[in-house]
């Protein structure tokens, strides 16, 4: 199911802490869905949303937790899984999410480690994936659907990474969703431009964390540079 349609976005503000940590938060979001399914427990409709809960979000939700429709044991399960959510995630041009994407995601949404996502996890996910729509929808400037290498570099930019053209190819070769007719890179589809805007944040804030004394040098060794690059979605 679609959750986001296209629209015309304000332009972003430029960032003052290099970058998104967990999305823009200036922007806001129009979630549309097919209407969501109705839920029922031996034969009763499910349990209500929480106190103060958005209803819309909560029937997505509810929509997306296939196996909570259901008691297990009598008990309501209310949590997505890995397979629900990528399964509800697709882009603009009805592909589903890469799985690292979905992983990356569950990674930062999962607080309690359960494995699963409840709703109010669903909820900071929902907003997250909004904010960076609208930062997609804005740096995409011939509205293709896509990202090139030079919407990428204004995007980057525009939050504090001027990096060297040699990188920013090495990144739109990464997450390139698809090559085209000649070999070239294809674009970066918008779950691949999220995640690749978090790995450079994500590498960027590694390096500046042992380049202590910000000469942008720095010197470790095999095992550190294996957790700084691993650690990267």
């Amino acid at each position: 199911m679609a959750f986001y349609r296209r629209s015309n976005p304000p332009p972003p503000q430029p960032s003052s802490n290099r970058g998104p940590a967990r999305g823009p938060s200036q922007y806001n979001a129009r979630p549309t869905s097919n209407p969501p399914r109705q839920a029922y427990q031996y034969g009763q409709p499910n349990r209500g949303p929480p106190s103060g809960a958005d209803q819309q979000l909560w029937a997505y939700f509810q929509s997306v937790d296939e196996d909570g429709r259901f008691m297990d044991s009598f008990v309501a399960l209310g949590a997505i899984t890995p397979d629900e959510l990528s399964k509800a995630l697709v882009n603009g041009d009805w592909t589903a999410f890469d799985k690292d994407t979905v992983r990356m995601l569950m990674g930062l949404f999962d607080t309690d480690r359960s494995g699963t996502i409840g709703f109010q996890e669903f909820s900071g996910l929902w907003k997250y994936i909004a904010d960076w729509q609208k930062v997609f929808r804005h740096f995409d400037r011939d509205q293709s659907g896509s990202i090139d290498g030079t919407e990428l570099s204004a995007a980057l930019r525009q939050f504090g990474y001027n990096l060297s053209p040699s990188l920013l190819s090495l990144i739109e070769q990464k997450y390139a969703s698809f090559p085209n007719a000649y070999g070239a890179p294809g674009g970066i589809n918008f779950d691949r431009f999220v995640r690749a805007c978090v790995a450079v944040k994500t590498l960027t804030e590694a390096f500046q964390k042992k380049d202590q004394d910000h000469d942008g040098w720095i010197q470790i060794n095999y095992e550190e540079f294996m957790r700084i690059v691993l650690s990267a979605p």
